[in-house]
Formats: C-alpha cells, structure tokens, sequence
C-alpha cells in the first residue's frame, strides 16, 4: 500500500516539500524501513544496525510545535537509487527474521513479539494515511492517479442535508482499553475507565463546507473576538482566510480535491484546523465535544450499554463508512445511514477526524511502551488535541473505540472535520 502511494509522485518531485513544516518526500520513502529495522532488527532482537548512516537518517519526523522550518536541502538527501537499495536489505533482513521460525521464536525478543509487529504495521498504515496529507498538498502536475482514481461524487445529499441536533441523555462512557483484553492498543490507550457523561446536545451531522461558508462570509476570520489568542496570531501571521483545501477564484469557492479542483462541494465535512473548528464553534454559540462526549454520543446506546463501532459490533464494511482507503475525498454527510450510532450521530467514524476540546495527556495508570517511549508522551504537553472517529484515509484497524488521534491546533494539512455541542 505504502509502495503504490509513493508512486503515485512523479520522479522530479521525490525531492519536493509540499508541507513546509514537514520532510521532503524522500525521508518518508526511507522512514518507513527504518523505523521497522530500528524496531524489529535492533530494539526487539538485538541485531543492531542495518545501515549505521539510513538508520538515523530516516529515523525520526518533524512535530513543528514551536519550532522553525527545516532548512536542509534536496543534495543534502542521499540519491533514490541508494534509498531504494536500502529498502530492499531492509526487507530481505527483516522477511529473514520474520520466516526463520528459531529466530521468531518469542524467548528471543527482548519484547512481547506481538505488540513489536503490531506497532510496526500499524505504525505502517497510520503513514499511509498521513502521507496523503502530504501528497494532497503536492502540485497536480507533480503526481498521477492510480488506475484505480474515480472521480470523487460531488452531488448534494439525498434527501437534502437539514442541520440539527440530537439529543444525548446522560450516562457513562468508557475510555480506554483494557490490559486483559487479548487486541493491541497503543499506550495511550490504558487503561480503560469510565466517566459519566451529563445530559447534551450533538450535531447529527459534521459541519458542511455549505456552513463553514456562511462563517467565511460573515467576516469571521477577522473578528477577533471568536479567536483565542495564539490562534488569533496563528491565522494573522500566516494569512490564514479560509480552510486549507479550498480555493477562491473571484467571487467562486472551489476545493482541492486529492487530484482535481472541483467545485466547493457544499454538503461534504469541512476540513479545518482546531483553531478554525473552535471559533466556528464560539460563532455559533455551541462549543467543540470533550473525548468522553463524544464517546457517549457514538457508542453509548439509550439503554445503556456501549457498541464496539457506531452501528453496532460488526466488523467495518464499505456500506458503513468513508474509511479503509475506499476514497481519496469526502462524501456528502449522512450517506452512510447503516453507520449512525444509537443516538442518530451520522459518520462517527469515517469521512473525516473529529476534533475535540480534549488536550491529548495519559489516561490514568499510563505507562509508556518501554521500547518506545516517546511514542505519546513526547505530546502531552497542552499543545495537542485529541481527534477521534476516522477519514477516508484511516485503516480498518485504527477504527477501534480506544483508538486516540492527535494534532497541534495550527496545523490545517489533516483530513479533520468536526461538529458541535450544547450543554
């Protein structure tokens, strides 16, 4: 998956920052290799470094919290040629250890086998989702679509999308994962606890691009009082006038969909930053959920209990959501009827993260992974706010209930929607 991705960049390009505040692409196409030799070869197994040089070199991203541009240069990166034959050592070492059954035998990793894998190849999809919002902000000429690209569907919702809220009686909601549970979790996600959630009020939908327009319209991004105040600075200082995608060509809204402009498609989520997302919120007299809000709201049930997914325990399929790599754009809110949570919430997981007013920090009980340690808490810092339910780009895997997303609130490159609350 990850290899068609980078693919789809045109060789001239491989070298190219299309973030600015992020790698050139050809860190990622090394990075990936090299975390699962860092992590499986060396931290795990003890067999120590397959490239001393690649190693390090691709071993680490960029969080921009707080910090300058990168500054390196394209000749400062070694050539494709010598990635690639990085990679193909990187692969054939780590299939040796993964086939040989002596060496993948549990009584020789330092580490619980399971969880290493587990972390690898989630670590894997994650980049897979998160190198689309590199690639999407990458120049059109720059890159192809897969044989596989259809156009996105751009029609409005049927029946027409009617903005409301539902209702949430009050109750208990359950973060976290449990120890005894058998599946993998990130650290973060221990350990399970329970919160009892007051009565509220939640947006059936996500808010539309049709009504982050009206926001746009009224001058918004120039009221200060509907901004706090690094978040005032943030959109100042980067001129910062609309979302991300969207494009104005004199009096006309367009978007910038993964591989065409299309028309602003009005009923699709907006994909704005948390600071964007908040002072819509202030806008409109509502405020962004807490994760425990939301929680309630897409798994809990009137009768009490608390679902696996939205709709239900059945395992994610395509009639129940925009994720799993099924698109590369939104769809209309509300399309997925057979996905809405017991409360009527439509698209809690799928067609775009959700921001919440939750600063990402360690459940109660958090012990870091010992082979990982910054792995979540490097970014419980205040800076950083939690996202839950899943984008178009999200894995199966990732869908799970205590599964934790998380972004600085200046950072407008992520497929992330959001809704509101009352009470």
């Amino acid at each position: 998956m990850t290899d068609e991705l980078f693919r789809i960049v045109r060789p001239g390009a491989l070298y190219s920052r299309p973030i600015p505040e992020r790698h050139r692409i050809i860190f990622y196409i090394g990075h990936l290799e090299a975390f699962d030799w860092n992590l499986i070869g060396d931290h795990a197994l003890g067999r120590g470094s397959a490239h001393k040089e690649f190693d390090h070199l691709f071993a680490f991203g960029i969080d921009p919290v707080g910090r300058g541009l990168p500054t390196d240069q394209p000749s400062d990166w070694p050539s494709i040629n010598e990635v690639q034959a990085y990679i193909v050592q990187a692969r054939k070492s780590l299939d040796e250890i993964l086939q040989n059954r002596s060496l993948h035998a549990e009584s020789g990793w330092r580490y619980p086998c399971e969880t290493i894998l587990n972390v690898a190849i989630e670590h894997r999809i994650m980049h897979a989702e998160t190198l689309a919002y590199m690639l999407h902000q990458l120049a059109g000429e720059a890159k192809s679509p897969p044989r596989t690209y259809r156009t996105p569907d751009t029609a409005p919702a049927s029946p027409a999308i009617r903005p409301r809220m539902v209702e949430i009686p009050a109750g208990q909601a359950t973060l976290g994962i449990s120890e005894e549970r058998e599946s993998f979790g990130w650290d973060n996600e221990f350990k399970t606890h329970s919160i009892m959630a007051p009565a509220f009020a939640m947006d059936a939908t996500k808010v539309t691009n049709g009504e982050f327009l009206k926001f746009v319209l009224a001058g918004c991004y120039d009221d200060q009082s509907l901004w706090r105040g690094a978040d005032w600075d943030w959109i100042k200082g980067q001129n910062v006038r609309h979302p991300q995608f969207w494009r104005e060509r004199g009096r006309e809204w367009f978007y910038q969909a993964m591989f065409e402009e299309l028309p602003l498609p009005m009923d699709w989520p907006v994909y704005v930053s948390h600071a964007e997302a908040s002072a819509y919120a202030r806008f409109v007299g509502k405020s962004l959920p807490t994760e425990s809000q939301f929680h309630r709201a897409a798994y809990g049930t009137p009768e009490g209990e608390e679902r696996e997914y939205p709709w239900g325990e059945a395992s994610p399929a395509p009639s129940l959501g925009n994720f799993d790599f099924e698109r590369w754009d939104p769809v209309a809110v509300g399309s997925y009827p057979a996905g809405r949570s017991a409360f009527g919430v439509e698209d809690a997981v799928g067609n775009g993260w959700e921001w919440t007013a939750t600063e990402f920090a360690p459940f109660p009980g958090f012990e870091p992974f010992p082979f990982y340690r910054g792995y979540s808490a490097n970014f419980f810092d205040g800076k950083h706010y939690v996202m839950k339910g899943a984008s178009p780009r999200t894995g199966a895997c990732l869908l799970r209930r205590s599964f934790r997303n998380w972004f600085q609130p200046h950072y407008p490159f992520v497929y992330a929607s959001f809704r509101c609350v009352m009470g």
